[in-house]
């Protein structure tokens, strides 16, 4: 199964585990993700997809977490759990670099709670899989979805 899709998954240091979220301003809540171009290793997508959609610019990747099968448009996104170098505030605001130059809102939340009836239904599946996969990464995390 060969990706097309890098996503980035930026989780809170301290517990209780919180994940890094936007809100895109016409298509909900969403994860940071985008195209693995040509000549891109996933993880390379993963930590310029993260820089251009947040701003975050010095991650480097820690774990592979998998692929998953998106069941939109053929997609198959590649997950990667990134660690910025950086301790990151509460909430700010990303001028995009990519997608019409939008305004991201970037927050945290509790995997405890995460706001799927905000998400677009792939990303309300998306987050599923991505805490089922936390679950089994080994990654100390507090209860999770």
């Amino acid at each position: 199964m060969l990706p097309d899709k890098a996503c980035p998954v930026v989780l809170s240091s301290m517990l209780p585990t919180r994940l890094l979220l936007f809100q895109h301003p016409l298509a909900g809540v969403q994860l940071v993700k985008g195209t693995i171009e040509h000549g891109e290793t996933p993880g390379e997508a993963a930590l310029r997809e993260l820089a251009e959609e947040s701003g975050i610019n010095d991650a480097m990747v820690e774990i592979d977490l998998g692929c998953w099968k998106a069941d939109h448009l053929d997609q198959i996104w590649s997950f990667h759990l990134c660690r910025p170098r950086q301790d990151l505030p509460e909430r700010w605001a990303h001028q995009a670099l990519d997608d019409h130059g939008h305004l991201f809102e970037f927050f945290w939340a509790s995997l405890n709670d995460l706001p799927y009836a905000d998400c677009h239904p792939v990303f309300q599946r998306a987050l599923k899989f991505l805490c089922e996969r936390l679950k089994g990464s080994g990654i100390q995390i507090d209860e999770c979805c």
